[in-house]
Order: structure tokens, then C-alpha cells, then sequence
């Protein structure tokens, strides 16, 4: 997993209350229990760029949960026909858009093998498999007995239990914070009698948009290749897939020995002798030779680790509400790049990274008070994305920077009709410099944001077209709005997207006001004579002339993203509230919320806040369609694999306008009778 966010308890009651949190005791009253593997998503322990999924074991015994890093891609060989040999060869599609033909990547055609290489690579792969050998004997989990795990969240451990053959096996399974080493630590007589032991196992990756619940495929072994160095105490086990080659250092306390592949595999086994317990650490690493702490050491790391993490930030605590029993939630969303729908738990869109779900994956850090974590990925990948996106643009016409959606860690945005013609990612920088600059107002924040900004600023006054008929500046078409379920070509002045650039274009002329530095006139000129915000019979429809708006089955079936211009976003200044209230109604009453992505609720929710309807916001917050696991793994729904972790972003996001409010309506925003007592929040945007 990525990293556990907060506990977040939906419970009701209210009276406001602020005494000192005990906070060590309401993350542990969570602590998520076990007594069997699920066969859908793991426990886990990581560091936010590293994740270990255990089954009941604490390992990987009997489920090949994942073992993912930020680090970890594939590039699969590329295809030989045609003439297509290279990303290089890859020539896109033409669209009229305005008069003029505009390329943009997507698959075509005529080029099948590159594009369907460019769409599947890179992959995130699984680093391996470490599991229990039980000897000669074939040991199922139902030859298990007494079973019972623990994740304590406070400390960032899990304690596995279970008797097998008679004897009881205890685990205990940490992550070091600072690198990619898992912390295995065994007590059990059949160690000493050499009855017991830990297996290491490697896969091929997969090629699959949807890799899950498990990542790789464990039996095309003659498709890569593995080898074994042995040392005192220590071994390293070498593993080549095609170009790719990394190494896992294991290292171990007391006498073992280690041997492998056995029997045409890519399986290596550690024999322990003469002791009852086993102290053993795992390494992974796109670097040889790399040691680390022992796992003593680890397992003490992590919980000073998780310890400060609890006990600074924002807190909410509603476990003194009696009506509802309560909900834990984790999440993993804190690596270097922004997390993939899935985190680290599977693969899912081939394991790359949706860079228009960034503010939900990743702005509840900012708003719950973990700036650091936030850090590890913001400002940097959109420096990092900067010259792609400026080339991007380019190619297209236009100034500034277009950022890309579906992205691997170089900024490349797989082919794709949705994936090229989407906009609604360009104004999150906005949205993410502003939260920031509101806790951080400083220079040093401004300087750091301004040239990710002002590029996206340019890109979004030169994608606006003047239309003449009106004296207005349009988005599209072509276009896909958030729903992403429109025909491009007549899809014009989305009702969300409209919003949001007038957003992003006032905070871009603030940006260069705070520095005392001129405002490019354009910005102010297209912020100011954008096309108003669409109506249709007083309500907000998902762009503008969208024909049958309420009555279509396929216009209420995807995100309702018009009732964000009011939730997720502060007023701009053409907002309507009658009609954003008649919007709400129209919404809660007509749309499909069955097929609705988890993000939706807390979308919802934010709205409903801000409408001054507390009871609806807990109403979408508590949804049917809006679940989570018993370890608090986000259920991904009809139309995307579990986990799906912008549902517990947006969750984190919405509790923390509750708990927080937001400009001119500061406190908490809970509905009367709820018991609530926080501690760190700021009032949102």
C-alpha cells in the first residue's frame, strides 16, 4: 500500500468539541482484524513508495499478493512489423478543431502494433513473492488453524498468527520508512526443527489494463531469468526481464541456508536450523549490493514513523457518536509520482497514473495537515512532466504547457481518443498552489509554482476560441468533459470546465500580482470574457446545448462534475446558487448513482456542505454505492478494479471541509446531534 491517511470514523452525532485528542487510542480502536485471506485485496505495510500485500500468513504464502515500488516498470519488446520499431514511428490522428487540423495521440489504425505498445508500456511490475515453505509437506490455508490478524495502524505493524501441524507460527511484518526493505521477524518451533522456512518467488509481468487482484504471471518462467549470490548471513538474487534488471538482498539472523531455483522455477528457499526464531530482512533495489538495517531496527523505525504521523496534523475524532457504527479507511497515495487508481496494490491502466485525478489522490495531505507528504510528488512531477508538455502543446498549436492524462513517469500520456482530448487536468496546479500558498504564504512557495503556472496559463488562453457570434471564449470543441461519455465533436462550454478555468486564470494573474509582477493582459482578457455558465431550464447541465439533459439515460450515468463548480470549488462569479440548489435536486433525484466512481460521493458531499445541507452530505458520504472493505480498501464498483483509491482521497477531502469549513462559513459543518471533536483544520477554498 502507499500510505494510510487517516482513520476517519462516519459515525452521527454533534456538539462541538475540542479537548486534546487521544489519538493514539482512536486509531487503534481501528485497527483492522483478520481471520482468513481475502482473496480481493491485501493487508499491507509500506512506505509510501514501497508496498507489501500479506495474506493471513503476514506473507505471500498462499495468495501472490503484489510487492510494488514508484521505481518498478517494464518496457516489454517493441513490435517488429511494419516498419514500426520505435515509440519514434507512432504518428497519432489528425482532428478538425476550429478551421484547422490538430494531431493528437491517438491509436490509429494504420499503426496497430505501435499503438497498442505505446498504450501497455511501461507496465509496474510485481518485485517478487516471499512466502512460507513448509518442508515436503503441501500445506493449504485450510490446514491452518487459530488464525488471527492484526494491522496495528499506530505503529505500522502486522502481527499474524496461526497454528499449523500442531505449532503455533507468529509473524510480525513491517516496512522500512526510508527504503525498500520489507521486516520479517518469526517465532515458531518448527524453524528449529527445519520444518519451516520462507520461499522467494519472481514473475513475469503482465500485459493487462486491469492487473488484479494479482500482478505478474508466475509461470512463464523460460520468458526471464534469475540467479543466486550467496554470503555470510546474506544473499542476492538477481532478476533479468528482457532490459529490465534489478536485485533483492535478503539477509538473516542465525544459521540458514539458502538454495535455489528449485525444479525449473524461479523459486528460492531459506532453510533455517537450530533456532526457534528468525529475524529476516528483504531488499529491493534497482541497485546491487544494497544492506540495510536489521529487522529489529526496522520494525522500530516504522513505528516512531507512524507514531509522529499520527500525532501531528489535522485529526477528527466522532468515535463518541452512538448511531452509526464506524468506518476505517487507508490509503495510498505518497510516492514520488502520483499514485496510479490502485495505488500500490495491483495494477490497474497498465500501473500508470491518472494525472487529472491528482487533487483527488493527493490534496487531502495539504487539507489534513501532511504538507511533506504532499511534497514528495508536488510541485516536482510537473517539472519533471514540463518539457513533454510544452512539446505537447506545441505540436498542437498552442502556448504554454498541456499536460497529459494516462502518464508514465516520463511524462509520455498513453494514446488514447479520452486520453488526448481531455482538459479538465489543466487548472489543478492551480488548485493545489493555491491550497498551498494559503498555508505557506511565502516566496519561496510562489517562486516554486510560478513557471508550472504560468505555462499553464498560456495553454489555457490559447485553447480558448474566440467565438465572434458571441463575443465569448469557448472550450471545444472537440473535447471530452470530465464525464468523459460526451461526443467530442459537439461538446462545447462544459459547465465544470468553465469554472475551473476561470479559476486557474484568476489565481494565475494573483500568482504574478503577489510578486509584484505584470499580468500578461490575455489572461485577464479570457478569465474575464469566458462563455458564462450554461442553463438549461435553471439547472446546470453538463455542457452547454447537451440535448435531453435530464431525460437521456446515458447523460445521468457518468460524474455529475456540475455540481463541483461548488464544492470541490469556491464560488467564481457568475455562480447561480438557485441553480446550483435546483441542479442538486435534479442530481439527487434522476442520476444513476449505481455507476458512479467513488470520487462522486465526496464530490457530492462537498456541494451539499456548501448548500448548507449537512444531512445530504452524509447522506452521499454513507452511500450504498460508496463502500470500502474490511481493511478499508475502497471497492472499485462495476466499471474499475478494487481498490479504487480516489474514493478514499475525495472521502479525506470531504471530511476535512466538514471538519474545517471553508471561506466566510469557518467550523465544523457536521449536521446537528453529531458528537465531532478535531483538532488542525484550515477552512477550504
Amino acid at each position: 500500500m502507499r500510505i494510510w491517511a487517516s482513520i476517519l470514523t462516519v459515525a452521527i452525532w454533534l456538539t462541538p468539541a475540542y479537548s486534546k485528542i487521544d489519538r493514539k487510542e482512536v486509531v487503534q480502536s481501528f485497527n483492522p482484524v483478520r481471520h482468513a485471506s481475502s482473496n480481493s485485496t491485501p493487508v499491507q505495510v509500506g512506505n509510501g513508495n514501497f508496498a507489501f500485500g500479506v495474506d493471513i500468513t503476514g506473507l505471500q504464502t498462499f495468495m501472490p499478493f503484489g510487492t510494488l515500488s514508484s521505481w518498478g516498470w517494464h518496457n516489454s519488446s517493441l513490435p517488429i512489423a511494419l516498419g514500426q520499431t520505435s515509440p519514434a514511428d507512432f504518428t497519432g490522428l489528425d482532428w478538425w478543431n476550429h478551421g484547422r487540423l490538430v494531431n493528437y495521440d491517438q491509436s490509429n489504425p494504420a499503426e496497430p502494433l505501435i499503438s497498442n505498445w505505446m498504450i501497455q508500456n511501461p507496465q509496474r511490475i510485481n518485485l517478487g513473492r516471499i512466502g512460507f515453505w513448509f518442508g515436503n509437506e503441501t500445506v493449504t490455508e485450510t490446514n491452518l488453524s487459530d488464525k488471527t490478524q492484526t494491522l496495528d495502524l499506530y505503529s505500522g505493524t502486522i502481527v499474524s498468527q496461526f497454528k499449523v501441524s500442531g505449532s503455533k507460527v507468529k509473524v510480525t511484518t513491517s516496512v522500512d520508512p526510508d527504503s525498500d526493505s520489507v521486516a520479517i521477524q518469526v517465532e515458531s518451533d518448527l524453524l528449529e526443527s527445519g520444518q519451516l522456512g520462507v520461499f522467494f518467488d519472481y514473475p513475469y509481468p503482465d500485459v493487462n489494463k486491469f492487473d488484479a487482484p494479482f500482478v505478474g504471471v508466475w509461470n512463464a518462467t523460460s520468458q526471464h531469468s534469475t540467479s543466486l549470490r550467496k554470503s555470510q548471513k546474506q544473499a542476492q538474487i538477481t532478476h533479468n526481464i528482457d532490459t529490465t534488471t534489478y536485485y533483492t538482498v535478503i539477509q538473516w539472523s542465525g544459521y540458514a541456508s539458502i538454495n535455489g531455483p528449485l525444479n525449473s522455477t524461479h523459486r528460492y528457499v531459506l532453510q533455517p536450523r537450530g533456532d526457534s526464531s528468525l529475524d529476516l530482512t528483504v531488499n529491493f533495489s534497482p541497485k546491487s549490493n544494497q544492506v540495510g538495517d536489521d529487522a529489529s531496527l526496522i520494525a522500530k523505525s516504522s513505528a516512531d514513523w507512524w507514531q509522529d504521523y499520527w500525532e501531528t496534523g489535522a485529526f477528527i475524532d466522532l468515535t463518541r457518536s452512538k448511531k452509526e457504527s464506524a468506518t476505517e479507511l487507508q490509503l495510498n497515495e505518497a510516492g514520488e509520482d502520483p499514485p496510479q487508481e490502485s495505488g500500490l496494490v495491483n495494477n490497474g491502466w497498465y500501473g500508470k497514473f491518472h494525472l487529472e485525478m491528482v487533487v483527488w489522490h493527493l490534496m487531502h495531505w495539504g487539507r489534513w495537515g501532511k504538507w511533506a507528504l504532499l511534497n514528495r510528488s508536488m510541485p516536482g512531477v510537473y517539472e519533471r512532466f514540463l518539457p513533454t508538455s510544452i512539446r505537447r502543446a506545441q505540436d498542437q498549436g498552442y502556448n504554454g504547457a498541456r499536460w497529459g492524462k494516462m502518464s508514465d513517469p516520463s511524462g509520455r500520456s498513453a494514446p488514447g481518443e479520452i486520453n488526448s482530448l481531455l482538459i479538465w487536468q489543466q487548472p489543478h496546479p492551480f488548485y493545489l498552489a493555491e491550497n498551498e500558498y494559503r498555508a505557506f504564504p511565502s516566496q519561496n512557495t510562489l517562486q516554486k509554482w510560478d513557471e508550472i503556472l504560468t505555462h499553464s496559463a498560456e495553454f489555457m488562453v490559447s485553447f480558448a476560441w474566440h467565438n465572434t457570434s458571441t463575443g465569448f471564449y469557448d472550450l471545444g470543441p472537440p473535447m471530452y468533459p470530465v464525464s468523459e461519455n460526451t461526443p467530442p465533436n459537439a461538446t462545447f462550454n462544459p459547465t465544470f470546465e468553465l469554472a475551473y478555468w476561470r479559476f486557474g486564470l484568476t489565481i494565475a494573474a494573483q500568482w504574478k500580482t503577489r510578486q509584484h509582477l505584470p499580468t500578461p493582459p490575455s489572461w485577464l482578457h479570457v478569465a474575464q470574457n469566458l462563455a458564462p455558465l450554461p442553463i438549461i431550464n435553471d439547472t446546470y447541465p453538463i455542457y452547454q446545448d447537451i440535448p435531453n439533459m435530464w431525460t437521456d439515460p446515458t447523460t445521468v450515468y457518468d460524474h455529475p462534475a456540475m455540481i463541483g463548480i461548488y464544492g470541490l470549488l469556491p464560488p467564481t462569479a457568475d455562480l447561480n446558487l438557485t441553480v446550483l440548489h435546483n441542479t442538486a435536486d435534479k442530481i439527487a433525484s434522476l442520476w444513476d448513482f449505481a455507476h458512479l466512481f467513488g470520487w462522486d460521493f465526496p464530490m457530492l458531499a462537498m456541494n451539499a456542505a456548501r448548500l448548507e445541507r449537512p444531512e445530504e452530505a452524509v447522506e452521499y458520504l454513507l452511500h450504498a454505492s460508496f463502500t470500502f472493505d474490511d481493511v478499508g480498501m475502497p471497492i472499485g464498483g462495476p466499471r474499475v478494479a478494487t481498490p479504487y483509491f480516489p474514493a478514499s482521497g475525495g472521502l479525506l477531502l470531504a471530511v476535512a471541509m466538514m471538519a474545517g469549513g471553508w471561506d466566510g462559513s469557518e467550523g465544523a459543518r457536521f449536521p446537528g446531534g453529531w458528537r465531532v471533536d478535531v483538532e488542525g483544520f484550515e477552512p477550504a477554498l
